[in-house]
């Protein structure tokens, strides 16, 4: 995620190391490479100079402690005021007092409106809530067919009619949503290439008649300014509460996202950064500038295994590894958790230090967790609880299997030992008892 303008950072932070002491100048010339890295990401120029005014104002005449760095305490401010640049804060949904909760999702035809409508449809599901999806997007038939097919990819209730006008329809989701007790309802709406009377005329109908309590504007967070003008466009009709930016998982360069708070003054409530239905994430300013400084982002990490392992599972595991007794099928179990969590390479970069250049040079291949899925999966039962019986025949009959080479098998089983021979060690050490973890 936004892996260019993290390791521009990086390169505009690294000439500041062995400085003992902030002066103007190093503020001066650490100001003029922001300001470049900031347009170079098509952010905004107004704000740029902005942000930079911000800066410079708090970096100068700073003391710095001794032990911190003059680039870390820059970094501080400067996480800071990205951090105030994007929200300061999450901005939750708003939930009404009395269902059912009216969400409408706006934005230019291809900014992801239908995806993201199933995605919040399946998140809002996980937390509870019985929504509905209502296809209004009646100027392009497949899409209230796409919609029909997240629905049931998530077990949730679809309303849609081709022959009907959109506002009908909504009508119509309404009162079938308080009929079957559904307390969230979210209206797909249609979307143009381009901005234009009939679409602006059609949303402010909807928003009129529902009055919807959210009305999110879907901008596709690789277009940088085209999406921060688009936005300026809806707000004008339609006043929208929030921001979601998709596909922040690809090339993006981020100006979408650090622009289209500052000049609309609307709260970015969502990011899309995936094609799965569960890849929707609240937007946290924070934590995004945390990741945008190459500095991680621990606690969506904490988050996201809390959210996909088992608990039940976890404690039978310690057990397990307490008394060495760690078998393939037990690694087997652990490899379903982490994909749970997302692919790797989102994973490798909230950690700290894991950004820009230091994620570039790691070679990430969610291919090999398949690869081992695979090995595991072509062995017996007994093979998997005592890998120690696996002789030559045996080997190639799973490499067979599982359509890999005996080579691969080899290494699987290698690094189980190694792992098994740690555990042990760690055992007659007293390691797990000095933890004092409970069971």
């Amino acid at each position: 995620m936004l892996q260019e303008l993290t390791e521009k950072f990086e390169g505009v932070f690294r000439k500041l190391k062995g400085h003992g002491k902030i002066t103007e100048k190093h503020v001066s010339e650490t100001l003029r490479e922001i300001r470049r890295v900031l347009l170079e990401a098509d952010v905004n120029y107004k704000v740029v100079k902005q942000f930079i005014a911000a800066v410079q104002e708090k970096a100068i005449g700073v003391e710095v402690l001794r032990s911190v760095t003059p680039a870390q305490q820059i970094i501080k401010i400067v996480h800071d005021e990205l951090a105030a640049l994007m929200g300061g804060t999450e901005t939750p949904i708003r939930m009404a007092n009395i269902p059912p909760t009216v969400i409408m999702a706006v934005g230019l035809q291809g900014s992801g409106k239908t995806t993201f409508c199933g995605k919040l449809a399946y998140k809002l599901k996980k937390q509870g809530k019985h929504p509905l999806l209502v296809g209004a997007d009646l100027q392009r038939p497949a899409a209230v067919e796409q919609l029909r097919v997240l629905g049931k990819q998530i077990d949730v209730a679809v309303h849609s009619d081709l022959k009907s006008r959109p506002m009908d329809v909504c009508k119509q989701g309404f009162q079938l949503a308080r009929e079957r007790g559904h307390d969230v309802m979210i209206l797909d709406t249609a979307g143009r290439l381009h901005v234009d009377q009939s679409l602006m005329d059609e949303l402010v109908e909807i928003k009129e008649a529902l009055n919807p309590h959210e009305i999110l504007f879907v901008a596709d967070g690789m277009t940088g300014q085209d999406a921060v003008n688009a936005a300026l466009a809806f707000q004008e009709r339609l006043d929208f509460t929030g921001v979601v930016l998709t596909k922040m998982d690809g090339d993006a360069r981020g100006g979408a996202a650090l622009s289209i708070k500052a000049v609309t003054q609307r709260p970015i409530k969502f990011i899309g950064v995936g094609e799965k239905l569960d890849a929707l994430e609240n937007f946290h300013p924070d934590r995004m500038a945390s990741r945008i400084l190459g500095m991680g982002d621990v606690v969506s990490l904490v988050e996201k295994a809390q959210e996909a392992i088992d608990q039940e599972k976890a404690r039978k595991l310690e057990k397990k590894l307490r008394r060495a007794e760690f078998t393939l099928e037990d690694f087997y179990e652990q490899i379903q958790q982490v994909k749970k969590m997302g692919p790797l390479s989102q994973l490798i970069g909230m950690m700290p230090g894991m950004g820009g250049k230091a994620l570039k040079n790691i070679e990430v291949d969610d291919r090999a967790l398949v690869r081992i899925e695979a090995i595991i999966n072509s062995m017996t039962p007994e093979e998997r609880r005592r890998p120690q019986i696996i002789n030559g025949s045996r080997r190639l009959r799973i490499a067979r299997g599982s359509g890999t080479t005996v080579q691969d098998v080899n290494q699987l089983l290698k690094q189980y030992f190694a792992m098994q021979k740690m555990f042990k060690q760690l055992n007659k050490k007293g390691f797990w008892n000095k933890l004092q973890l409970p069971l």
